[in-house]
């Protein structure tokens, strides 16, 4: 037979009506497993479980519930069912995690951090340290750029002898604290990594950037060098070395550690590039050309010439008329068969040519002209002056000779790289080249420098095989690290009332999650940091005073809401006769203990007060970190609101209200006002929903069709206040406007009806009275 779900919606529908609650979970259940997916049903079933007191059930309802939700990206919905959980299960860690990460994923700061503490807290009085370490770091993370608690977490991770985590802390902090310019700190940083993990290339290359930002760029290359003296065929760490000596502006040895790198790594051939920007600025154009020319071949094969062009542009604009870089751009122009540019690149290589006395150079510039533009008479006069063009000359190059021209080139071993002295003098013989590749140029050059003759030429394999220089010290250079300064709070007082505003809502929020321990935390550090204040002391007593005192100075907004929390409460956990027949009630199970005792059991006293001291960073800089943007809380709001949370759907768009101004030229504060209304209306609160309408009605820039929404909405709460008079006026107001808006004619009727039939039955009251008095 199969299943009719329709009638055994019927049947646990007629069962609810009649309060046989255990029947219409019954029923529930039979939906619930014959369509595992339909997940509006299981929540009612989970809500009815809750009113029978069945909390196990419940929970498990509402665990699937959430789990789906999460697998599904639906945060705001995931949170809302954990927070249902973590209602009838408050002491789960795992929940509590859950809700963390949930948090953490909406941008949701305040929140994530008061339930990862509540985990970590769990698990130092486990004596779970490790567990609690990755916890802490989960805070870290939600903000990034608080180098001081990322650095107290990774002195946790020393204390219990974890070096890979803690390097990596440091090295994180390092890298934030670098990025905001403070190199110093930065350093001390890095230098805590290495010294908690020696081989932490991370760490390593962090200290060599903080070096180099730092302007001691030569420091860094001894520190590398003496890693290198341990393996020298490290790549990342050649790698390292190169960029230090080249932001060290040590040309000979950037240049010779760059060699050293490329001949391990070719694919780092374009490493030269800077090596060749470096002799140019210090006004070393040969030696600049020569590392360019000893790398074009491959940048043009691997369609790198972009940056060729970008080169050899840049030292044309030192020296216009420098031959050997014309030669390399006319090369490049021959790769790309541009016509137009070649023509160009050859008549400005004839003219320096000629300029330089370059016989050779201008003789074949002129061949390969007259070849592209035929019948130049200057051109063919010039080259009888010269003894006529070259026999042999260059054809175009295909696009097919790349790949043959870059195996040659990365497979020759006998390519060279020369330092030429600028004082060079030329000849035609010097100058000779084959236009089919740049010229080696891979003579051993020397130059006078101080008296000595100095060679500078080398190959790949004499780098290879000679030694890095090893350090002048076998001691470890220590490195002055700068303390870091603490910069004075220049906030002016009114951003003070606005930190200490943000952290008293996640007072009250820990205050009605019964969080009492860390709200007297956060109001301790508050007190400490901007002084005693009536609000935190108002606080204070709303703790320690007995549950069934009123709080002494509460306004009419937080009597409201303590009346909605009981009246939420009152309906969530009502209690029905449980009858023989309800089978599928499972036993509730008891609650778990909270341990009296919350000292770190089994955690070392010092790791305890990282814990400490870690909470008290996290609690202190909660004002900075603020409470996530208005969408995040205003989509929470929908999504507690579409599954009748009206408790946490108000917390919500109130958040979101108070990040709003009403001036501020959006529909934002004005959306809040509206829906804060609409759920105090469902919570049977119209007095506060009153008051919300009137502020959406009074907010700047609102449209004329949201003035009459809120209009309507503002005479439906004062009906059912029962100011019958006040809500004719506000329904007649929006019937003069549009007498057929939202049905407000027939309304209007039965209004007044209702008002004269009242206002009759007073009439007739006070004559009868009257009678009465004159008998």
């Amino acid at each position: 037979m199969s299943f009719d779900k329709v009638k055994t919606l019927r049947a646990a529908e007629r069962f609810l009506e009649l309060g046989k609650i255990p029947a219409a979970v019954k029923e529930y259940c039979k939906i619930v497993e014959n369509e595992p997916g339909d997940f509006t049903t299981l929540n009612m079933l989970g809500d009815l479980y809750v009113r029978v007191g069945n909390k196990a059930a419940a929970i498990s309802c509402f665990q699937r519930i959430a789990e789906h939700y999460r697998d599904q990206d639906f945060g705001l919905k995931a949170i809302a069912m954990f927070k249902k959980i973590d209602r009838l299960k408050p002491n789960d860690i795992e929940i509590a995690s859950n809700l963390a990460d949930l948090y953490a994923g909406q941008d949701l700061v305040v929140e994530a951090r008061a339930h990862y503490l509540r985990v970590a807290e769990a698990h130092k009085r486990a004596g779970a340290a490790k567990e609690g370490l990755d916890v802490l770091g989960k805070i870290a993370d939600l903000d990034p750029q608080n180098t001081e608690i990322r650095i107290k977490l990774a002195e946790g991770y020393l204390t219990e002898g974890m070096h890979p985590e803690a390097a990596a802390c440091f090295t994180q902090a390092g890298q934030h604290l670098l990025a905001r310019g403070m190199c110093d700190e930065a350093l001390e940083a890095f230098a805590r990594a290495l010294d908690a993990e020696p081989s932490d290339r991370v760490g390593l290359k962090g200290l060599v950037d903080a070096h180099s930002a730092r302007g001691t760029a030569d420091e860094a290359a001894e520190i590398v060098e003496r890693a290198l003296a341990g393996d020298p065929d490290d790549i990342d760490l050649l790698s390292m070395l190169a960029s230090a000596q080249v932001d060290a502006e040590d040309t000979i040895k950037a240049e010779e550690a760059t060699a050293a790198l490329v001949a391990k790594e070719p694919s780092a051939y374009l490493r030269f590039v800077a090596v060749a920007r470096l002799y140019l600025r210090n006004d070393r154009i040969a030696d600049s050309l020569r590392v360019v020319g000893s790398i074009a071949e491959q940048m043009l094969a691997e369609r790198e010439e972009g940056q060729l062009f970008e080169l050899v542009n840049e030292v044309l604009a030192c020296d216009s008329d420098n031959v050997q870089a014309l030669r390399v751009l006319v090369r490049a122009y021959w790769w790309q068969r541009d016509t137009d540019s070649l023509k160009a690149a050859l008549e400005r290589l004839a003219e320096s040519a000629e300029a330089a006395g370059l016989v050779q150079d201008e003789r074949y510039a002129l061949t390969q002209l007259n070849r592209l533009v035929p019948d130049q008479p200057h051109v063919i006069e010039r080259l009888q002056q010269l003894g006529g063009a070259e026999e042999t000359s260059e054809d175009m190059p295909e696009v097919e000779s790349a790949e043959p021209a870059y195996e040659e080139t990365i497979e020759a071993p006998e390519h060279k790289f020369e330092v030429v002295s600028e004082d060079r003098s030329a000849s035609s013989e010097d100058t000779e080249i084959g236009w089919t590749s740049i010229p080696d140029m891979g003579e051993v050059h020397t130059e006078q420098a101080g008296g000595m003759e100095i060679e500078r030429g080398f190959t790949f394999e004499a780098v290879v095989a000679q030694e890095l220089p090893a350090s002048a010290s076998a001691e470890t250079a220590e490195v002055t690290m700068g303390a870091p300064t603490e910069s004075a709070s220049g906030d002016e007082p009114d951003r003070n009332d606005a930190i200490r505003k943000q952290e008293l809502e996640s007072v009250d929020f820990y205050i009605a999650q019964g969080y009492m321990d860390i709200a007297l935390d956060t109001l301790d550090l508050l007190e400490r940091q901007f002084g005693a204040h009536i609000d935190i002391e108002s606080r204070r007593q709303q703790i320690h005073q007995p549950a069934d005192a009123a709080p002494p100075s509460a306004t009419v907004t937080e009597v409201a809401q303590e009346y909605e929390r009981e009246v939420q409460f009152e309906n969530e956990f009502e209690l029905s006769p449980v009858t023989p027949a309800a089978e599928t009630v499972v036993a509730s199970q008891p609650e778990p203990e909270t341990p009296a005792n919350t000292g770190a059991l089994g955690i070392d006293p010092g790791l305890a007060e990282v814990f400490e001291e870690f909470r008290a960073s996290a609690e202190s800089d909660a004002g900075a970190t603020g409470n996530g943007d208005y969408e995040t809380h205003y989509n929470l709001g929908l999504a507690y609101q579409e599954m009748d949370l009206f408790e946490e759907a108000l917390e919500e768009f109130q958040m979101a209200a108070s990040l709003v101004t009403p001036g501020d030229g959006t529909p934002r504060y004005l959306q809040c006002c509206n829906l804060l209304g609409h759920c105090f209306m469902q919570k049977g609160v119209p007095q506060l929903a009153v008051t919300w309408f009137n502020k959406g009605l009074n907010t700047p820039g609102a449209s004329e069709d949201e003035r009459q929404a809120l209009r309507f909405d503002l005479g439906a709460a004062y009906e059912q206040v029962g100011d019958l008079d006040r809500a004719i006026e506000i329904f007649t107001e929006v019937y003069g406007i549009n007498v057929s808006y939202r049905g407000v004619n027939e309304r209007l009727r039965i209004l007044q009806a209702r008002a004269a039939s009242g206002k009759a039955a007073r009439d007739s009251g006070r004559n009868q009275d009257h009678e009465q008095h004159v008998h």
